[in-house]
């Protein structure tokens, strides 16, 4: 027999989401499950995944996780977060529940303003003390990797304070980060009247030393409504690309203003929120293969009356990712669990296209999906354990983990006291 690290047995299902990455259309729907199934683990990777009988007849393992009847996934990958940050904004949503639009509190001095004067004033000590609380909430609903935005910083030393306290969390946590540079989040108040200075220090000053010092692999910014025109993104994208940065935006949710085709256009990895994205816009994304990271937690947040269009998007071939938009202000949501619901009830998504949206082709927008999002020989050993024996829970239950226990790097992170590993 073989010798591995770990063995995961006595699991109702396997759903390996292996093969072709990423899933468009039909395949999104087709999740590839291994009825009875077992996962061998060594040196960190997956060395075998097959029915129970094969996998447990061919390894001696040095340690056995009894599955109990509950089923195996992928690890979740989030695409799109904002965990750095101090002070939470729950007055403002109680603003919205009294009338108030995301602009009215904007323009009042809320929304990312608020959160910029709250990280500029709060300690390092303080602000890593939260990301890695932060790390903790996010490994233990099941996401084993994460996409990590700063942008509430908005000055050269904010913005490379937020990266830094990245980095060193990801050094020391389990929970595997993928830093974006989010510089161009908003132009901040004190340069209001003098948008181009901004978008020239930012280019000039902050993005080479942000590359330098390998403190993030893409760059994002806000075009939309009151935020980035598409030149000013262009320009700052454009800039980007020639610095070697991965490109990301974030793109029409409050108005068709063009920022999908403009993703499109410079062949971004993704055009995130889309909530009023164009049909050019659509038929661009198509084309491109941008993915279209979609966030329903922050539409259910909102209260937004205009949703991403999934199921069109699925339909014409795009690529479909989901994460959860985790930030202060419009989507207190870290639970990928919870977003999956949300978009299987306001999105029309179906759970097996929920889950390989929030798995390999949320990897696959990050550019990392030869080695995560699904369960396949040879790739990382990030994985689920669930509480229940079929992924079909992940939507039809509300409101508690179904999370039993995590293993990521062929390593159990987080396990419910009731489980029994064997060592």
């Amino acid at each position: 027999m073989e010798a591995c690290d770990l063995l995961i047995r006595n699991a109702s299902e396997v759903v390996t989401l292996a093969g072709a990455a990423p899933r468009v259309r039909a395949a999104l729907d087709r999740p590839e499950v291994v009825v009875q199934g077992a996962v061998a683990v060594a040196g960190g990777k997956i060395v075998a995944v097959g029915s129970a009988a094969q996998v447990e007849a061919r390894f001696r393992p040095a340690a056995v996780l009894d599955a109990q009847g509950g089923a195996i996934v992928p690890g979740f990958v989030d695409a799109h977060t904002h965990p750095v940050f101090g002070a939470t904004r729950e007055a403002e949503f109680d603003m919205r529940l009294r009338g108030r639009t995301y602009q009215e509190i904007s323009a009042a001095g809320g929304g990312i303003f608020s959160s910029v004067r709250s990280l500029r004033a709060a300690s390092s000590a303080e602000l890593a003390r939260l990301v890695h609380a932060r790390f903790d909430r996010f490994l233990t609903a099941g996401t084993t990797t994460i996409e990590a935005k700063s942008g509430y910083g908005l000055n050269r030393e904010d913005e490379i304070r937020s990266l830094e306290i990245l980095r060193d969390a990801a050094a020391e946590h389990p929970l595997e980060v993928v830093p974006t540079f989010l510089g161009a989040h908003q132009v901040p108040e004190e340069y209001s009247a003098a948008r181009s200075e901004y978008l020239d220090f930012v280019i000039q000053r902050v993005l080479p030393e942000v590359r330098a010092r390998r403190l993030a692999v893409a760059c994002d910014v806000f075009c939309d409504q009151g935020a980035y025109t598409v030149a000013e993104s262009r320009r700052l994208l454009d800039a980007a690309r020639r610095q070697g940065f991965a490109l990301r935006v974030h793109a029409d949710e409050l108005a068709p203003v063009g920022a999908a085709e403009l993703a499109a256009e410079l062949c971004a990895a993704s055009a995130d929120h889309l909530c009023r994205v164009s049909d050019a816009g659509i038929a661009a994304l198509c084309a491109a293969g941008t993915t279209a990271v979609l966030l329903p937690g922050t539409v259910l947040s909102l209260g937004a009356k205009a949703l991403p269009p999934a199921r069109r998007l699925i339909d014409e071939g795009a690529i479909v990712a989901i994460a959860s938009d985790f930030n202060p202000g419009t989507s207190y949501l870290l639970s990928m669990p919870c977003v999956i619901a949300i978009a299987c009830t306001l999105l029309r998504m179906t759970v097996a296209e929920a889950l390989a949206a929030a798995t390999i082709n949320a990897a696959w927008s990050l550019g990392i999906a030869d080695r995560i999002g699904s369960i396949e020989e040879g790739k990382q050993a990030d994985l689920l354990l669930l509480e229940h024996p079929s992924h079909l829970f992940l939507a039809y239950q509300l409101g508690e983990n179904p999370v039993a226990a995590v293993v990521k790097r062929g390593r159990v992170v987080y396990e419910r006291p009731a489980l029994e590993i064997r060592r």
